[in-house]
């Protein structure tokens, strides 16, 4: 028997949450900022999105402080924060919301997407890509001049609260034919380019994050550089500023720099033995001053 079929009217309960009654409570503005160092201008073009209310597209490399900067707008604009991390299995449900059974009562529950509509918060949809086409297609008319949510389920059409802003990611580097944003999506959306900083903004980063100290901090930035310059087939990925942090703080635990490198940096970027060699050369080269006092 169908949701639909009027024998069922009776046990079916819609939870629809509005700015001031919301079924699962959106997250607050946390109360301090996140620490976050602009390199560029992308804090004016954000701000500049939110206050006309565009959507916003990050692209650039993993690690390089996408998901950071996103928390520091969110706190500039006092918005809350809703992200959801994408995935090849993520639906149009997932995002929107479905009917669940409870207590013998069929209710709807607003999706993460819906939620940030209603209630005006920031929804931040990382690695975007990662998501089926058929899915993203739902983001369409709410990154355009409509700002509006269509609920089929619900024969409702939702629209967005004024400070409600979408903000998606996504990594170039892992673009191919089959996972791509298409171009439809692109062009409804404000694009901010990132990268990784230049070397005396990513010590001052991986110290300010670590509390490591700018000699250990200095080491790990110049390898991490000579990483990012090697032309490797078997290499996917590069040394990013957060594995740069990760590696600081296992010194802070007492780890030798060398074997913390190793651990944060060279084991998690590639499993290639001859890959892993040449990695582990450059650990020599720039990680073989005698540990400092």
């Amino acid at each position: 028997m169908s949701d639909e079929d009027p024998a069922n009217h009776e046990r079916i309960r819609i939870l629809m949450p509005t700015p001031t009654d919301v079924a699962i409570p959106a997250p607050t503005p946390p109360a301090q900022r996140p620490f976050y160092h602009a390199v560029g201008n992308e804090e004016r073009v954000f701000t500049a999105a939110f206050r006309q209310q565009l959507p916003v597209l990050l692209k650039g490399p993993t690690g390089c402080g996408k998901t950071r900067f996103v928390e520091a707008m969110a706190h500039d604009m006092g918005r809350p924060l809703i992200t959801v991390s994408c995935h090849d299995d993520l639906t149009t449900a997932d995002l929107v919301g479905r009917f669940l059974l409870r207590g013998g009562q069929t209710e709807w529950v607003d999706g993460p997407l819906t939620r940030a509509v209603r209630t005006g918060a920031i929804c931040y949809l990382d690695e975007v890509v990662e998501a089926r086409q058929d899915t993203t297609v739902v983001l369409h008319p709410l990154a355009d001049h409509r700002r509006t949510l269509p609920i089929e389920r619900l024969g409702e059409t939702v629209t967005a609260a004024p400070q409600f802003c979408l903000v998606v990611s996504y990594n170039p580097g892992y673009q191919s034919v089959l996972k791509d944003l298409k171009d439809s999506t692109r062009q409804r959306m404000v694009a901010i380019e990132f990268g990784y900083p230049e070397p005396d903004v990513e010590i001052a980063i991986v110290q300010r994050e670590s509390s490591a100290d700018a000699h250990t901090a200095q080491d790990l930035v110049r390898l991490a550089q000579a990483i990012r310059r090697l032309d490797t087939a078997g290499l996917r990925e590069v040394a990013s500023t957060r594995v740069l942090v990760a590696a600081a703080r296992l010194t802070e635990a007492g780890l030798p720099l060398r074997e913390a490198a190793e651990a944060a940096i060279i084991a998690p970027l590639t499993d290639d033995q001859a890959v892993g060699a040449s990695l582990r050369q450059l650990l020599d080269v720039y990680l073989a001053d005698p540990p400092h006092n």
